[in-house]
């Protein structure tokens, strides 16, 4: 595996080995002559919208103040202190899209969204923590970043944003176009505008525990087979009506034990879950698709790609996405294998297809999960 200038020249292996979830790393220079994708006013158009996710954060008499998006308005740009974070830039951006997949030397299955941070002077969002990993890329200004390993992770009660009380620098850095930090979970940071900046940060899903199974058990609702009814022919009178008897629950319990779980579950469950879109990614199916015959002949030309929303995984022979799943024969899996990393097929490639696949490829190409090359 080769070095990556993104890593500070070092193999993705051996960044997973000595930092990643263990300590921050320090890139400068990660992306030579870096500059921003997005002006400040196709940003602001982005925060203006529904199905954009942003927040504006700002900082009046020494008090932080957070609005959720749609924002239609800003503060000037010459007022200090003012912070505009913009989630899902990758899903509006093509090319923050490209800069989120230089990033796959980690499983799609963790990589999240590129979210952009545009501040004034002074701006910033207080010392806190994130529960993921998280690169942070300077894309225009500078900001000047302060870190911490520090254990005590107490947050300010009754603030609208999750602010460390306690929190004391241990490093402190200035990122300048083409700088990068990365910071793995809970590691304390802080950072703040050195005049007009722009951040983009590279976040990673982290689902918790209990949210994976609360989600599981509603998927395993859906398969559950338990035939039959509570019946008790034996029954023998009560002495305490109002205590439930223990054949009663022994039967009730014999029952639910036969529900059972196995690896293949799990898989289904999770590629169907890490692949469902976000709550405000939606598709609109295109108005006027081209005939079937006509998209083969022209997909056989111009090749296929995955649209920046769609997200596609696989485990075996499960086939996952946009929380949908399938399996496929060995055949099918090499075409669609290829499809889901490299995001995109070649004209030569699609033509390995079977009808199956095409079929779906077609029925994808309706709703949008997929785009002509």
């Amino acid at each position: 595996m080769k070095k990556l200038q993104l890593l500070g020249n070092i193999t993705p292996a051996q960044f997973l080995r000595d930092y990643w979830h263990k300590k921050p790393l320090l890139i400068r220079n990660a992306i030579p002559g870096f500059k921003p994708l997005l002006k400040f006013d196709k940003l602001a158009e982005a925060a203006a919208t529904n199905h954009v996710e942003s927040r504006l954060v700002t900082m009046v008499d020494g008090q932080w103040d957070m609005q959720h998006g749609p924002l239609p308005e800003l503060p000037p740009r010459t007022e200090r202190e003012w912070t505009l974070l913009v989630q899902g830039v990758n899903l509006i951006d093509e090319r923050a899209d490209a800069l989120l997949r230089e990033f796959r030397f980690l499983p799609d299955a963790r990589l999240d969204d590129l979210m952009v941070s545009y501040a004034t002077d002074g701006g910033g969002v207080g010392p806190h923590f994130d529960s993921y990993d998280v690169f942070l890329l300077q894309a225009h200004g500078k900001r000047r970043w302060k870190i911490s390993a520090q254990q005590d992770l107490s947050l300010v009660e009754g603030m609208p944003l999750k602010i460390l009380s306690n929190f004391t620098p241990e490093e402190e850095f200035v990122l300048e176009p083409g700088d990068m930090l990365y910071l793995p979970p809970h590691y304390a940071h802080d950072g703040v505008a050195e005049g007009e900046c722009m951040t983009y940060s590279i976040g990673f899903r982290s689902p918790s525990f209990q949210e994976l199974g609360e989600a599981f058990l509603q998927f395993m609702a859906d398969s559950i087979d338990l035939p039959g009814r509570y019946a008790d022919p034996d029954l023998q009178p009560a002495k305490n009506p109002a205590e439930i008897p223990r054949e009663m629950l022994a039967s009730i319990t014999e029952e639910l034990n036969k529900v059972r779980f196995d690896e293949e579950d799990v898989t289904i469950f999770f590629g169907e879950y890490m692949s469902e879109p976000k709550h405000n990614v939606f598709f609109t199916p295109l108005a006027k698709p081209l005939v079937v015959g006509r998209f083969m002949e022209t997909a056989a030309k111009r090749g296929l790609k995955l649209s920046p929303k769609s997200l596609m995984l696989y485990r075996g022979k499960h086939v996952f996405i946009n929380g949908e799943s399938f399996a496929v024969n060995r055949a099918d899996k090499i075409v669609l294998d290829m499809l889901a990393n490299e995001r995109r097929l070649s004209g030569a490639t699609l033509a390995q297809a079977s009808d199956d696949v095409l079929e779906a490829l077609y029925t994808w190409y309706c709703d949008a999960w997929i785009e002509l090359g």
